[in-house]
C-alpha cells in the first residue's frame, strides 16, 4: 500500500516513470546504493523522529547522521526516533521504505543542508526495494518540506 501512495504523490509531478524497484533490497543505504548504481552519500535517507509527540521526517544523505546538539538547538528537545514497531502507523510507509512522498498528513519534513552538495538524490519509494532519482528542486517540491536544517554530521570511517 506505501508503494502505490508514493506512486500516487508522485503522479501528480509527472514522475511516476522515474521510479525505480529493484529485485534486491533497497533497505539500508548501502543496499539502496548498489540497487540503484550511485554512491551512497548519494541515498537521500529519511529518519522518522518525535518533536512534541508529533512525528516529523529529517532527509538526510546517506554519509551523514544526526548531530544530537544540533537537533537539540533546531529543535529545543533531544532527538527522540520514532520506535520501529510505530514508524508505518506514525509515518504511513514501513521502515525500509520510509519517503517523504504519501505520508500521513500530519507529518512534517525537513531536508538537511548535507543534501545540498548533490546534483541529484535517491530517495525511496515507499517500499524496501523502490527508489527514485531526484533533483535539489525536485526534492523540494514534491516533499512538502517546511524548510532546511542542519541537524547531522558525516558518519565516521
Amino acid at each position: 500500500m506505501s508503494f502505490e501512495k508514493v506512486e500516487q504523490h508522485l503522479k501528480q509531478y509527472g514522475l511516476v516513470d522515474r521510479i525505480q524497484v529493484t529485485k534486491q533490497s533497497s533497505a539500508t543505504v548501502k543496499e539502496a546504493a548498489i540497487a540503484l548504481d550511485c554512491q551512497e552519500k548519494e541515498i537521500a535517507k529519511t529518519l522518522s523522529f518525535y518533536v512534541e509527540n508529533k512525528p516529523i521526517l529529517i532527509v538526510t544523505a546517506g554519509d551523514q547522521k544526526i548531530d544530537n546538539a544540533k537537533y537539540k538547538v533546531e529543535f529545543h528537545t533531544k532527538a527522540t526516533m520514532i520506535p520501529f514497531v510505530e514508524v508505518e502507523e506514525k509515518i504511513g510507509h514501513g521502515v525500509g521504505g520510509v519517503c517523504p512522498f504519501g505520508i500521513n498528513p500530519e507529518v512534517t519534513v525537513y531536508l538537511d543542508n548535507s543534501l545540498r552538495r548533490f546534483s541529484y538524490v535517491y530517495p525511496a519509494c515507499g517500499s524496501a526495494n523502490s527508489g527514485i532519482r531526484l533533483s535539489i528542486a525536485e526534492l523540494e517540491k514534491t516533499s512538502g518540506f517546511t524548510k532546511w536544517i542542519d541537524v547531522c554530521k558525516t558518519i565516521d570511517g
